[in-house]
């Protein structure tokens, strides 16, 4: 129990609700990634990268591999799509974040010539940019209010199954 209290603080510390995230394109192939600033439900979330000149003869491809967080907690599987160049050095393209999207993760893989290709970053997602209106933590966030519960109270089917089990208790405190 107490390894768990002196734990708590660091693992509750490990992400903050709404903060955009990006990895450090230092000695990496990619000279600028652009996004918008927050992703909206159901609207284009468009991406753009530029390959420096140095690197841009060897790029072949450009995966972006993506992973959309939804505000339930859960996270869909990652999805690869190919960035589409018309001169090797800019590369774009764009997903489209389900209603309920959270945030959306990402990192690229560049596939070379020779058949070789890095992952940037190495390992996990180096970027992630958060929805317009989201859930974390139990608050919400974001410029929007659109995904936000309205209603008070008890959702509507705990309703019936709390006057239900009252009444049974009732009953059955009766019966003694």
């Amino acid at each position: 129990m107490l390894v768990l209290l002196l734990l708590m603080p660091a693992l509750t510390a490990v992400a903050e609700g709404g903060v955009n995230e990006q990895t450090s394109l230092e000695g990496t192939p990619i000279s600028s990634v652009e996004t918008p600033s927050e992703a909206s439900a159901g609207e284009p979330f468009d991406i753009s990268v530029t390959i420096t000149q140095e690197e841009s003869e060897n790029v072949t491809s450009v995966d972006w591999i993506t992973q959309i967080c939804i505000n339930s907690g859960v996270c869909y599987p990652p999805e690869s799509q190919a960035l589409t160049s018309d001169d090797g050095l800019l590369w774009t393209g764009q997903v489209i974040p389900v209603q309920t999207v959270t945030y959306v993760n990402w990192k690229f893989v560049l596939h070379h010539e020779d058949e070789s290709e890095i992952t940037i970053p190495e390992s996990g997602f180096g970027w992630k940019v958060w929805s317009d209106c989201w859930w974390d933590n139990g608050s919400w966030g974001g410029v929007s209010t659109s995904c936000q519960d309205d209603e008070e109270g008890l959702p509507g089917p705990a309703a019936p199954l709390v006057a239900l089990s009252l009444a049974m208790a009732a009953l059955m405190a009766r019966r003694d």
